[in-house]
């Protein structure tokens, strides 16, 4: 999985040191292993989120639905060929 790495500084509060310092210790692992799994799982998730949001409104503008927002979703719907 790892493919190189690259060093990056963030900025977090103290109450999430001290989260992600118990649950290193509690893991028995890096600080940084903690960091980039939790980071892994963040953006997989909102990738999947976004993949099925969009899914969904293609779906509706191909059954030509009516939603609350259909004008925000018509001004940027890709339906070139569909007519």
């Amino acid at each position: 999985m790892n493919m190189g790495s690259t060093k990056r500084s963030v900025c977090i509060s103290e109450g999430l040191q001290v989260k992600l310092e118990q649950t290193s210790r509690w893991l028995k692992h890096s600080k940084n292993w903690v960091i980039s799994r939790a980071l892994e799982d963040y953006l997989d998730r909102v990738g999947y989120d976004v993949l099925a949001a969009e899914a969904r409104r293609q779906s509706l503008l191909a059954s030509g639905m009516v939603t609350k927002d259909e004008a925000f979703w018509r001004k940027r719907a890709d339906a070139a060929g569909w007519k």
